[in-house]
């Protein structure tokens, strides 16, 4: 395996949306410098795991009519609205969902954002698939969906198990998906989700009927990550992720 494909995992458990944010940016930008540097500088990439508290983002694209509650009660119920620069409408992050940042150089694996999104979304398939669910994709409709293949698009029956938006700069990702492991989905009934008026949101507990442990889904998403991208991952946490992350910001 090449070292240019090696990837750092790091869990950092329960963030607050802003502070990771503006973790991923850090990351991004010393990824961008160390290839500049002459020889370039070959870092790890960063995937970042974290669970958000309840936040709504809105993508560039997004229209903030499809926030469709007032700020006020947002805030009464302990969530906020972001505006972010990553593309996409507008989603909900929070308890229970798998937030993944894959803050990669492209140009070590492939300088494609098509492709990339199509790996990130076949990844998130093939570990719903060992939950036994079903996933596919809708076309012109970025993230997976359970059923996307039993039915046309703009019918109901298509269930949206993963977001995704990223942003890109000198081929160097940021941002990335949300899985829904099981959160509270009755937060997404304050929004349009990601701007689709006529799909729904569904999770994996809700479509197995079962518990599923975050902890055995993000080895999932680690190993089918691996795979598709053909890369060498080490997943760590706690104290060692916190040191990582440390020392690849210290220039």
């Amino acid at each position: 395996m090449s070292a240019s494909r090696f990837v750092m995992a790091c869990d950092l458990g329960q963030l607050e949306y802003r502070a990771a944010w503006a973790l991923q940016q850090r990351i991004q930008q010393r990824l961008i410098a160390a290839k500049r540097r002459t020889p370039p500088e070959m870092l790890p990439h960063v995937l970042l795991f974290v669970e958000h508290p309840p936040v709504f983002t809105i993508g560039k694209s997004g229209n903030r009519q499809n926030l469709l509650v007032s700020e006020a009660l947002l805030r009464q119920r302990g969530a906020e609205c972001i505006e972010i620069d990553r593309g996409g409408d507008i989603t909900w992050h929070g308890p229970g969902q798998i937030v993944g940042y894959p803050i990669l150089d492209l140009d070590r694996f492939a300088p494609d954002i098509h492709r990339y999104l199509r790996l990130i979304e076949q990844t998130i398939m093939n570990v719903c698939a060992a939950y036994g669910v079903r996933c596919g994709r809708i076309a012109g409709r970025t993230g997976v969906w359970v059923d996307a293949d039993a039915t046309t698009p703009g019918s109901a029956a298509a269930r949206k198990i993963c977001a995704m938006g990223i942003r890109c700069s000198r081929w160097v990702t940021m941002h990335g998906f949300a899985l829904n492991v099981h959160p509270d989905l009755n937060w997404f009934s304050h929004i349009v989700p990601c701007g689709i008026a006529d799909a729904n949101v569904t999770s994996l507990e809700k479509e197995t009927g079962g518990p599923v442990a975050p902890q055995d889904a993000k080895k999932k998403i680690v190993h089918h990550f691996a795979s598709l991208f053909e890369a060498e991952v080490r997943h760590v946490g706690g104290g060692v992720a916190g040191e990582f992350l440390a020392d690849f910001l210290d220039e």
